[in-house]
């Protein structure tokens, strides 16, 4: 009988994000990151794929009537499961590299939020299986997230590490290859955009789009308002709420803080909710190993200080931040020593 974990040598990875899906191939590494965003065409009533990832992006308020840019994932899980996947085999016939329709599929290893009820895993795994996979794996975030940042999850050390993705930010505490507490929070680099929106909406009567804030956001997003001055600055164009014309205005580093403050705490609250549920000899052990940041939104500047001043732990962001999910999955089919941390699909 073959083995629930037997992979070969074309399986693959997959950190199915809500913001961007990073795909893993065993042997190989890490072989595409592209945003989690499809466009669908509809033309005389059938609905087809037009583009997937970066060139839907770039569709993205911008497309006529007829076709939609679609992100088939909120917060962590399927929104959309038909376009999900549409988007899922995209990435798998990449992996393949143009096998055989013939061959079989490739064995997945896909992760999913701790968060996630048994309806919405089941949802991934369905898609998965229906994208053409043999047989489908997950794997919890936060565990993929400390195997791929290089903790030491096999050993009898208490480990936490916070990943802030585009839906959620997931916090685990990991010791001898499982999770000894998990929290999943439904906020992310898309709150945060969010907050941007609001913010320029409320102040300056102006609307933008998803992608101007992602960009302010990226060029001068701060936790952590400048000591002196209004630090760096970003020109934002939209359309005037009330005069209904294109205008321009000009962010500064402060404004941005401001406004990012309520995710930024709710964030902070999620870790230190962890904290509390964390059993003493683990929490003895975090205090020697501080904590552990990684996906994009760790990138945000001063996030780490903030945290830190607010838990009085030491902490870093990992290697790869964007990619340690995904690495960490890709590690578990590379090799045994942690495939028990993979839960059978």
């Amino acid at each position: 009988m073959r083995s629930i974990f037997n992979f070969s040598a074309r399986d693959v990875a997959i950190d199915l994000g809500t913001a961007n899906t990073v795909v893993y191939v065993r042997g190989i590494g890490i072989i595409a990151s592209e945003p989690s965003v499809v466009a669908m065409e509809t033309i005389n009533g059938v609905r087809r794929v037009r583009a997937v990832g970066d060139d839907a992006k770039l569709m993205m308020g911008k497309t006529p009537d007829n076709i939609k840019t679609v992100r088939p994932l909120r917060n962590g899980v399927i929104a959309d499961l038909e376009v999900a996947e549409e988007m899922i085999k995209h990435f798998i016939n990449k992996a393949s590299g143009g096998h055989s329709r013939f061959a079989r599929g490739p064995e997945v290893v896909i992760c999913i939020p701790s968060g996630a009820t048994s309806v919405e895993r089941r949802a991934i795994r369905d898609a998965v299986t229906n994208a053409g996979a043999d047989r489908v794996s997950l794997i919890e975030e936060p565990m993929a997230a400390a195997i791929g940042a290089g903790l030491p999850v096999t050993e009898p050390i208490g480990s936490m590490v916070v990943d802030i993705g585009g839906g959620t930010t997931e916090v685990g505490v990991i010791s001898l290859q499982g999770l000894a507490f998990a929290r999943s929070a439904r906020v992310g680099g898309d709150r945060m955009d969010e907050a941007i929106t609001a913010y320029v909406r409320r102040n300056y009567n102006l609307l933008i789009g998803e992608a101007t804030a992602e960009r302010v956001k990226l060029e001068i997003g701060t936790a952590l308002a400048p000591a002196s001055g209004g630090g760096l600055v970003a020109h934002v164009r939209g359309r005037d709420v009330g005069r209904g014309v294109p205008t321009e205005i000009t962010l500064d580093q402060i404004e941005i803080a401001h406004a990012l403050a309520e995710p930024v705490n709710r964030i902070v609250e999620v870790v230190r909710a962890a904290l509390e549920h964390t059993q003493p000899e683990i929490a003895a052990d975090v205090l020697d190993q501080g904590i552990t940041m990684t996906g994009g939104g760790s990138l945000l500047r001063e996030i780490s200080t903030v945290l830190a001043d607010e838990t009085g732990l030491p902490v870093r962001v990992a290697d790869n931040a964007l990619s340690c999910v995904a690495l960490g999955a890709g590690r578990t089919i590379e090799e045994v020593i942690y495939r028990g941390a993979l839960i059978a699909a």
